[in-house]
């Protein structure tokens, strides 16, 4: 008691709080900050935002505030009697994973990069491999940076130059994804140039003789900008390893302003081998559709680029493929679940496009060309299937349809214009993911073995259900249901349902070994390819972004509501989860029917949609969510705010807000912002707690610790708001 004194005392010196508390579990919550109301207009309306003031990390008193509710929340959690138990589960289970293998290359030797993640490691490696079945060799460990710093690193994202003598990879520390660029031999292991600093995602592009590279790079100023305008301003550069200080900017919107690039904007650039040419593909944020620029190669590598326009939005373009001779696109224009377009090389005129596979009933979802043929995937429902149509051959010819071995999700994990064959990594509902190799006149491929068999790699009794369920509109909106095959359709069932459908991204087939033990406990797990996915393409994400998007979480609603009627569930063991953008599934689900769900758990959630374009990730997000400088928008950003539909008195379910305060993509102000205007809406309702990480961001890089302990975390919260017995605390 004393302790709890001396931390109240301890916060009313550092800021003015409102004079109650709760008590959760037996533990005594921090007082729910004072309201610091800020009163801004938008298109004559007002809008008030009690909690701006924690918007400012800086502050000594929300640092505190922080700090309190973090430690509150982890004592709350710990004295769930479940929640030890239930993490030793997951951690057993994880320790069944021989390995985890993801983002393999090859090299034109035919070698193989990976990176890897031991069942005793605990973060992800980048390995080496003489070929298929050759040795490997550690190259990039990041769990000795995390030794010898103390702070967790993770990699962000590497790439081999074409030998496989060189290797460039990014670094970043507590999640901030915010880190340095590093050229390691893979022969000796030792760096071949000074590090580079202000990198932010991606990854170098090698040039054929491994002689340079192009890499983006951040502004220099970019940490004292105004927090809008951080992550503006990324240049490409061409780095000669001979001359590392001599870097020279090649592509950028302040490199090229007769260009009209807007300061979000971001690019990669690619030589076309033995073209003469080179290609500038441009993100527009986080628009799905692309930009594409080409010059004359020899005057990219003078430094002196001659950029001409080979097309920008309007041709609703995603994904661009080349060989020799061609352009390949994967464009929504007229054809709402993608068409693909072939453009003949050095030319790339659009008036000239051909149509190589039109758009039908089935959504085209990536492509990638090889040697042999052009690669492509096709879904129907949650299931893909693919394809492979030879270079050079008639428009809208058949292509050949390759057998896999079983139904589920199909990625084209690594492809090269100049090396045969196509690495796939293949997963489903209740298979564990896997890396296969298709050789370039194999109709069928094989198992590549990077990682051993597990002992749960298809585990036995666990079933997925693909159901429809009708919206608010009549529209039917696909679901996917994993469950043990023994459940009964009482309405006992604890069940999580997932949403997040945003950006035209899918919820792709594929089985976490730690899912097993929510099954244990008699769980259930509901994905809803809401409307804002992509699981129907184009047109399914458009009818739910900017002004649309309310028909997110309407479909969630209605998903909820079909559960509870078919007896999955009852509201008394309904709990909704989602993260990211994610949060503005759960949250306005949570506002608009509180009385659905038992519990809610958001991370890193984007909840304050007013705001949502101030943060330094803000305005590349504005493709998706909106602007308020546009009226219809901003009445979209206002209906869509979770932050913007609490209403005091209201009886909203148990919440937990997961965020890590090293957050670069959604700030964690969101979710403390958030929390707190929950926690004082209703002072005698349902626990309000914030699980705060300070050596986390945004999830990516997470280690192996970090994942599970959230893991049971989140799902001990739940199963404990569901009155499941063994997870009630005394």
């Amino acid at each position: 008691m004393k302790k709890t004194l001396a931390l109240a005392l301890a916060l009313s010196a550092a800021f003015p709080v409102v004079v109650q508390a709760a008590t959760v579990a037996g533990v005594e919550m921090p007082a729910v900050h004072a309201p610091c109301p800020v009163t801004d207009t938008y298109w004559g309306v007002k809008i008030e935002d009690p909690y701006r003031c924690l918007e400012n990390l800086g502050e000594p008193g929300v640092q505190a505030y922080m700090k309190a509710q973090a430690e509150a929340t982890e004592k709350v959690l710990s004295r769930i009697p479940g929640r030890e138990q239930l993490l030793k589960r997951i951690q057993e289970l994880d320790a069944e994973v021989p390995a985890n293998v993801t983002d393999v290359n090859r090299d034109a030797k035919g070698n193989l990069f990976y990176e890897k993640r031991l069942a005793r490691d605990n973060q992800f490696k980048l390995y080496m491999r003489r070929g298929f079945d050759g040795p490997e060799k550690l190259l990039v460990d990041p769990e000795a940076l995390a030794k010898a710093t103390g702070k967790p690193h993770a990699i962000g994202s590497y790439s081999n130059s074409r030998d496989g003598a060189l290797v460039a990879y990014s670094v970043s520390a507590g999640g901030a994804e915010i880190g340095t660029l590093h050229v390691i031999n893979t022969q000796t292991g030792q760096e071949v140039m000074p590090a580079i600093d202000r990198i932010r995602g991606g990854g170098a592009s090698w040039l054929d003789d491994g002689s340079g590279f192009f890499y983006s790079r951040l502004a220099q100023d970019w940490e004292k900008r105004p927090r809008a305008e951080r992550f503006m301003d990324n240049t490409v550069y061409l780095r000669r390893l001979a001359e590392p200080g001599k870097d020279v900017a090649v592509f950028g919107p302040t490199v090229h302003p007769e260009l009209g690039l807007d300061r979000s904007d971001g690019a990669s650039i690619q030589v076309l081998r033995g073209q003469g040419v080179a290609l500038a593909v441009v993100q527009h944020g986080v628009s799905r559709y692309r930009s594409l620029y080409m010059t004359d190669t020899a005057a990219l590598l003078a430094g002196k680029p001659q950029w001409r326009k080979v097309f920008d939005q309007s041709a609703q373009v995603g994904h661009v493929s080349a060989h020799q001779g061609w352009l390949y696109l994967r464009s929504a224009q007229d054809a709402p679940r993608y068409k693909l377009l072939r453009l003949a090389l050095p030319q790339a005129d659009m008036a000239r496009a051909e149509l190589l596979v039109p758009g039908g009933a089935e959504v085209i979802t990536a492509m990638a060309s090889a040697p042999e043929g052009l690669y492509f995937t096709r879904r129907d429902g949650a299931a893909k299937k693919l394809y492979r149509l030879p270079h050079g051959g008639k428009a809208g010819a058949t292509p050949q349809a390759i057998k896999l071995p079983f139904e589920g999700n199909v990625t084209l994990a690594d492809t090269d214009a100049d090396l045969p064959g196509v690495v796939l990594q293949l997963s489903g509902w209740t298979r564990t993911a896997q890396h296969y190799f298709l050789a370039a006149k194999d109709t069928a491929p094989k198992v590549l073995n990077l990682a051993p068999k597990g002992k749960f790699d298809v585990p036995t009794g666990v079933i997925a259900r693909e159901v429809k369920v009708k919206s608010h509109d009549g529209v039917e909106v696909p679901v996917s249901i994993i469950s043990r095959s023994d459940i009964k359709l009482d309405g006992s069932n604890p069940t999580l349902l997932y949403g997040y459908a945003a950006y035209g991204s899918v919820e792709e087939p594929s089985f976490n070994l730690r899912t097993l033990a929510w099954l244990e406990q008699g769980g259930v797990m509901v994905m809803s390819h809401a409307r804002g996915g992509g699981i129907l393409g184009d047109e399914w994400h458009k009818a739910g972004h900017k002004t649309s998007k309310f028909n997110t979480w309407r479909d969630g609603i209605a998903t909820a509501e079909w559960l509870i009627q078919q007896g999955y569930t009852s509201a008394s063991r309904l709990a909704v989860y989602g993260g990211s953008a994610g949060g503005i599934f759960v949250g306005r689900v949570v506002t608009e029917r509180p009385d659905l769900f038992a519990s809610a758990v958001i991370g890193v959630g984007n909840l304050d949609q007013i705001r949502s374009e101030t943060r330094a990730n803000g305005a590349g997000n504005i493709p998706e969510y909106g602007t308020v400088k546009i009226e219809e928008e901003f009445h979209a950003l206002r209906n869509n705010s979770t932050y913007e539909h609490i209403k005091p008195g209201a009886k909203y379910p148990a919440l937990m807000f997961e965020h890590g305060v090293n957050d670069t993509r959604v700030d964690v102000w969101m979710s403390t912002k958030t929390g707190s205007r929950f926690a004082a809406a209703n002072p005698e309702g349902k626990p309000v707690l914030m699980r705060l990480e300070y050596d986390a961001g945004h999830g990516v890089g997470s280690t192996r610790i970090q994942g599970q302990q959230r893991t049971a975390d989140r799902w001990a919260f739940i199963l404990w708001q569901a009155g499941m017995p063994g997870f009630q605390p005394k």
